[in-house]
Protein backbone atom coordinates (compact mmCIF):
# COMPACT_ATOMS: atom_id res chain seq x y z
CA UNK A 1 0.00 0.00 0.00
CA UNK A 2 2.94 2.33 0.75
CA UNK A 3 4.31 1.74 -2.75
CA UNK A 4 0.90 2.53 -4.28
CA UNK A 5 0.53 5.74 -2.24
CA UNK A 6 4.15 6.74 -3.02
CA UNK A 7 3.45 6.25 -6.73
CA UNK A 8 0.32 8.43 -6.51
CA UNK A 9 2.29 11.11 -4.65
CA UNK A 10 4.98 11.08 -7.36
CA UNK A 11 2.29 11.36 -10.05
CA UNK A 12 0.70 14.30 -8.24
CA UNK A 13 4.03 16.08 -7.77
CA UNK A 14 4.84 15.53 -11.45
CA UNK A 15 1.41 16.88 -12.49
CA UNK A 16 1.85 19.92 -10.22
CA UNK A 17 5.30 20.62 -11.64
CA UNK A 18 4.11 20.34 -15.25
CA UNK A 19 1.07 22.53 -14.48
CA UNK A 20 3.28 25.19 -12.87
CA UNK A 21 5.61 25.04 -15.89
CA UNK A 22 2.63 25.49 -18.24
CA UNK A 23 1.33 28.41 -16.18
CA UNK A 24 4.75 30.05 -16.35
CA UNK A 25 4.94 29.63 -20.14
CA UNK A 26 1.39 30.94 -20.58
CA UNK A 27 2.07 33.95 -18.33
CA UNK A 28 5.16 34.77 -20.36
CA UNK A 29 3.32 34.40 -23.68
CA UNK A 30 0.35 36.46 -22.47
CA UNK A 31 2.66 39.20 -21.21
CA UNK A 32 4.54 39.24 -24.50
CA UNK A 33 1.34 39.39 -26.59
CA UNK A 34 -0.13 42.10 -24.34
CA UNK A 35 3.03 44.21 -24.58
CA UNK A 36 3.08 43.90 -28.37
CA UNK A 37 -0.61 44.81 -28.69
CA UNK A 38 -0.30 47.61 -26.12
CA UNK A 39 2.61 49.24 -27.97
CA UNK A 40 0.77 48.98 -31.31
CA UNK A 41 -2.44 50.43 -29.85
CA UNK A 42 -0.51 53.22 -28.11
CA UNK A 43 1.12 54.20 -31.42
CA UNK A 44 -2.21 54.21 -33.27
CA UNK A 45 -3.87 56.04 -30.35
CA UNK A 46 -1.37 58.88 -30.71
CA UNK A 47 -2.02 58.99 -34.48
CA UNK A 48 -5.79 59.13 -34.00
CA UNK A 49 -5.46 61.78 -31.27
CA UNK A 50 -3.43 63.93 -33.67
CA UNK A 51 -6.04 63.39 -36.38
CA UNK A 52 -9.17 63.88 -34.26
CA UNK A 53 -7.82 66.82 -32.23
CA UNK A 54 -6.15 68.39 -35.32
CA UNK A 55 -2.83 68.37 -33.48
CA UNK A 56 -1.74 67.66 -29.95
CA UNK A 57 -0.85 64.16 -28.84
CA UNK A 58 -2.06 61.20 -26.84
CA UNK A 59 -0.36 58.40 -24.99
CA UNK A 60 -1.21 55.21 -23.18
CA UNK A 61 0.96 54.34 -20.20
CA UNK A 62 1.06 51.41 -17.84
CA UNK A 63 0.23 52.61 -14.34
CA UNK A 64 2.37 51.55 -11.41
CA UNK A 65 1.40 48.32 -9.73
CA UNK A 66 -1.27 49.14 -7.20
CA UNK A 67 -1.18 46.16 -4.89
CA UNK A 68 1.74 43.74 -4.93
CA UNK A 69 1.50 41.55 -8.02
CA UNK A 70 -1.79 43.03 -9.20
CA UNK A 71 -1.50 45.15 -12.35
CA UNK A 72 -1.98 48.87 -11.86
CA UNK A 73 -3.97 49.55 -15.02
CA UNK A 74 -3.55 51.88 -17.95
CA UNK A 75 -3.35 55.67 -17.83
CA UNK A 76 -4.68 57.69 -20.74
CA UNK A 77 -2.95 61.04 -21.16
CA UNK A 78 -3.90 63.55 -23.86
CA UNK A 79 -2.56 66.95 -24.87
CA UNK A 80 -5.12 68.80 -27.00
CA UNK A 81 -3.60 71.51 -29.22
CA UNK A 82 -2.63 74.56 -27.22
CA UNK A 83 -3.09 72.84 -23.85
CA UNK A 84 -0.88 70.96 -21.45
CA UNK A 85 -0.88 67.19 -20.87
CA UNK A 86 -4.01 66.13 -19.04
CA UNK A 87 -5.36 62.90 -17.64
CA UNK A 88 -8.72 61.74 -18.93
CA UNK A 89 -10.64 62.99 -15.88
CA UNK A 90 -9.44 66.57 -16.49
CA UNK A 91 -10.73 66.79 -20.09
CA UNK A 92 -13.99 68.39 -21.20
CA UNK A 93 -16.89 66.21 -22.33
CA UNK A 94 -16.10 66.68 -26.03
CA UNK A 95 -12.39 66.01 -25.45
CA UNK A 96 -13.24 62.84 -23.54
CA UNK A 97 -15.51 61.70 -26.36
CA UNK A 98 -12.72 62.32 -28.91
CA UNK A 99 -10.25 60.47 -26.67
CA UNK A 100 -12.60 57.50 -26.38
CA UNK A 101 -13.13 57.47 -30.15
CA UNK A 102 -9.35 57.68 -30.71
CA UNK A 103 -8.80 54.71 -28.39
CA UNK A 104 -11.59 52.68 -30.03
CA UNK A 105 -10.31 53.45 -33.54
CA UNK A 106 -6.75 52.56 -32.47
CA UNK A 107 -7.92 49.18 -31.17
CA UNK A 108 -9.97 48.56 -34.33
CA UNK A 109 -6.96 49.41 -36.49
CA UNK A 110 -4.65 47.04 -34.61
CA UNK A 111 -7.21 44.25 -34.33
CA UNK A 112 -9.93 44.76 -36.98
CA UNK A 113 -13.38 43.27 -36.65
CA UNK A 114 -15.95 42.63 -39.43
CA UNK A 115 -18.39 45.25 -38.12
CA UNK A 116 -18.78 47.76 -35.32
CA UNK A 117 -21.86 49.46 -33.85
CA UNK A 118 -21.43 53.03 -32.59
CA UNK A 119 -24.33 54.51 -30.64
CA UNK A 120 -24.35 58.32 -30.32
CA UNK A 121 -20.56 58.51 -29.93
CA UNK A 122 -20.64 61.87 -31.70
CA UNK A 123 -23.25 63.46 -29.41
CA UNK A 124 -20.74 65.50 -27.39
CA UNK A 125 -18.78 66.71 -30.43
CA UNK A 126 -19.02 70.15 -32.03
CA UNK A 127 -19.11 70.73 -35.81
CA UNK A 128 -15.32 70.93 -36.30
CA UNK A 129 -14.78 67.71 -34.36
CA UNK A 130 -17.64 65.98 -36.17
CA UNK A 131 -15.88 66.59 -39.48
CA UNK A 132 -12.65 64.99 -38.28
CA UNK A 133 -14.62 62.12 -36.69
CA UNK A 134 -16.46 61.54 -39.97
CA UNK A 135 -13.17 61.55 -41.92
CA UNK A 136 -11.64 58.97 -39.59
CA UNK A 137 -14.83 56.90 -39.76
CA UNK A 138 -14.79 57.03 -43.57
CA UNK A 139 -11.15 55.84 -43.61
CA UNK A 140 -11.84 52.93 -41.25
CA UNK A 141 -14.99 51.97 -43.15
CA UNK A 142 -12.78 50.72 -45.99
CA UNK A 143 -12.02 47.63 -43.90
CA UNK A 144 -14.78 47.59 -41.24
CA UNK A 145 -18.55 47.90 -41.69
CA UNK A 146 -19.98 50.46 -39.26
CA UNK A 147 -23.51 50.86 -38.01
CA UNK A 148 -23.69 54.38 -36.59
CA UNK A 149 -26.69 55.46 -34.57
CA UNK A 150 -26.76 59.24 -34.59
CA UNK A 151 -28.87 62.37 -34.86
CA UNK A 152 -26.00 64.47 -36.17
CA UNK A 153 -26.46 65.63 -39.74
CA UNK A 154 -22.72 65.85 -40.52
CA UNK A 155 -22.23 62.23 -39.46
CA UNK A 156 -25.24 61.12 -41.50
CA UNK A 157 -23.83 62.87 -44.58
CA UNK A 158 -20.84 60.50 -44.78
CA UNK A 159 -23.01 57.37 -44.70
CA UNK A 160 -23.40 55.05 -47.68
CA UNK A 161 -26.83 53.88 -46.54
CA UNK A 162 -29.24 55.61 -44.19
CA UNK A 163 -31.99 53.94 -42.18
CA UNK A 164 -34.39 56.04 -40.17
CA UNK A 165 -37.65 56.10 -38.33
CA UNK A 166 -40.19 58.85 -38.82
CA UNK A 167 -43.69 59.40 -37.53
CA UNK A 168 -46.63 60.14 -39.80
CA UNK A 169 -49.47 62.51 -38.95
CA UNK A 170 -51.47 59.54 -37.67
CA UNK A 171 -48.76 58.91 -35.02
CA UNK A 172 -47.63 55.75 -36.78
CA UNK A 173 -43.92 55.01 -37.00
CA UNK A 174 -42.54 54.43 -40.47
CA UNK A 175 -39.15 52.97 -41.43
CA UNK A 176 -37.15 54.64 -44.16
CA UNK A 177 -34.04 53.48 -45.99
CA UNK A 178 -31.90 55.26 -48.51
CA UNK A 179 -28.88 53.92 -50.34
CA UNK A 180 -26.96 56.95 -51.54
CA UNK A 181 -25.26 55.06 -54.39
CA UNK A 182 -28.71 54.43 -55.89
CA UNK A 183 -29.55 58.14 -56.12
CA UNK A 184 -28.99 59.87 -59.46
CA UNK A 185 -26.00 62.20 -59.53
CA UNK A 186 -26.84 65.90 -59.56
CA UNK A 187 -26.08 67.69 -62.78
CA UNK A 188 -24.49 71.10 -62.33
CA UNK A 189 -25.78 73.86 -64.59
Amino acid sequence: RLEDMSGQEADLRSAIASTEELIGRLDEEITQQFDTAFRAIATKFDEFCRLLFAGGSGSLQMADEADGDAPGGIEIVVRPPGKRLQRLAMLSGGERALTGVALLFAMLTVSPVPFCILDEVDAALDEANIGRFADALRTLSESIDFVVITHNRATIEVADTIYGVTMTDAAVSRLLSLRLADLPAEVSA
